[in-house]
């Protein structure tokens, strides 16, 4: 089985979640959009939906309206979310895969009020599918769950989880350990650290002592998430 994880950055990575995919028999294939941290442009060809068992677009330091930044390949990526839906190929989309999996099928994205980074526990409907964390965010946009989906969890800041057939849009971070967090914050410099300390408080050592003491947690949550997800969305 072959599941294909879409890159929108350098620092994004299939992470735990690869890692949960993999103890299950997937072989993982990663699709690198955009040229650098600074330019989100990129021509290169999406393969078809259908190549693959499983999508799994992955978070961004972009926003899906941003045509400025991701306006040479958003389209064709939104039309390859809505292929894999005609085709019934599963996706897992996540942070800004989940928004983009929100746009490719009528929801809105925009804004939030304030940006949410850190470990936030959520309210989930379904558990056995979306346990309730704490889950790590770190994003400044928020979606709204497209017509014909079903809201699964949410926080203050808005829908944290939804699904739509075989497709299921998050808004945080399962796939995050303490070396992507480390990275997240190398590769944005000083503007990441003062919105980490804006939005939560802490600096980046509290947030890797964090994410440490979290990880037996959150692989037992990703387990569950991705069982989940295969069991009750990707076969339904």
């Amino acid at each position: 089985m072959r599941a294909l994880f879409i890159q929108h950055d350098p620092a994004s990575r299939p992470g735990l979640v690869g890692d949960a995919l993999v103890e299950r028999g997937y072989d993982l294939e990663v699709l690198t959009v955009g040229r650098s941290i600074d330019d989100a442009t990129w021509d290169g060809d999406f393969p078809r939906a259908d190549e693959f068992d499983l999508l799994v677009p992955l978070g961004a330091i972009w926003s899906v309206y941003d045509r400025r930044a991701v306006g040479t390949w958003i389209d064709r990526e939104l039309d390859l979310l809505r292929e894999a839906d005609r085709t019934g190929v599963p996706v897992l989309g996540i942070c800004f895969g989940g928004q983009a999996l929100a746009a490719a099928h009528g929801g809105e994205v925009r804004a939030a009020a304030s940006p949410e980074i850190g470990f936030t526990t959520i309210e989930s409907d379904v558990p056995d599918l979306v346990p309730t964390g704490p889950w790590m965010q770190w994003h400044s946009d928020v979606f709204t769950v497209p017509d014909g989906g079903v809201e699964v969890a949410r926080n203050a800041v808005g829908p944290q989880a939804f699904r739509l057939r075989r497709n299921l849009g998050l808004q945080f971070h399962p796939e995050v350990d303490a070396d992507i967090v480390a990275s997240w914050v190398e590769l944005g410099g000083a503007a990441a650290r003062a919105d980490l300390a804006a939005a939560s408080g802490a600096d980046l050592d509290t947030l890797l002592a964090e994410a440490r003491a979290q990880r037996s947690r959150c692989e037992r949550d990703v387990a569950t998430l991705v069982d989940g997800f295969l069991r009750e969305v990707a076969c339904a």
